[in-house]
């Protein structure tokens, strides 16, 4: 089983914000394909669905328990499902990235992201996880508020291509695995100067 887990947090006055670019990309794999969220296994506070991608069954995420506490239940969840690490995908948002672009790893470090410090200490480093740029902002502006704001109104476009894209990727991941994935969303969008 493939496990894509989108980072974000709960409730509406997140909806639509920065911080919220994992589950906004999982919510678009599940539309997709017509999957409606459902409640997690017992004691475990996130929504999931489970689909087959050909022979494979994958189960989305999208953990409930705000961001700095993920790693809980992407663990739970791994082994509720013994879903080896190897099969694991975390989609986040990344500041560090300019807005739309994608970059695709197999392990590594939180680079400073609360969300993914969370899962390593919980399961390790060689996860792969997908990050979607969403810019730093004004350097004046604190970088907190920055990713807890929603999009821009003129940003609509580039966050729904960027969406479509993450979503294509994670897609990839499932059925051909994370190093088709980094050879072909690595290096820009090229229906951009990106």
């Amino acid at each position: 089983m493939k496990l894509v887990v989108g980072l974000g947090n709960p409730g509406r006055d997140y909806r639509k914000t920065r911080h919220n670019a994992g589950f906004m990309v999982v919510d678009e794999v599940a539309r997709r394909h017509q999957l409606t969220w459902a409640p997690g296994p017992a004691q475990v506070a996130e929504s999931f669905v489970v689909k087959r991608f050909g022979e494979r069954p994958v189960l989305l995420a999208k953990p409930l328990t705000y961001m700095n506490r993920s790693g809980d239940v992407v663990a739970g969840l791994a082994r509720y499902f013994d879903v080896p690490v190897s099969d694991l995908l975390v989609v986040v948002d990344e500041a560090a990235l300019p807005f739309g672009r994608l970059r695709v790893r197999r392990g590594g470090s939180a680079g400073g992201h609360n969300g993914l410090k969370s899962i390593i200490e919980h399961v390790g480093s060689e996860f792969s996880r997908l990050r979607i740029g969403v810019g730093r902002g004004d350097d004046r502006r604190d970088l907190a508020d920055h990713v807890l704001a929603r999009f821009d109104k003129d940003e609509a476009a580039e966050v729904d291509r960027m969406t479509q894209r993450a979503a294509d990727a994670a897609e990839m991941f499932i059925t051909a695995g994370i190093a088709a994935v980094m050879n072909g969303f690595n290096g820009g969008d090229p229906a951009t100067t990106e």
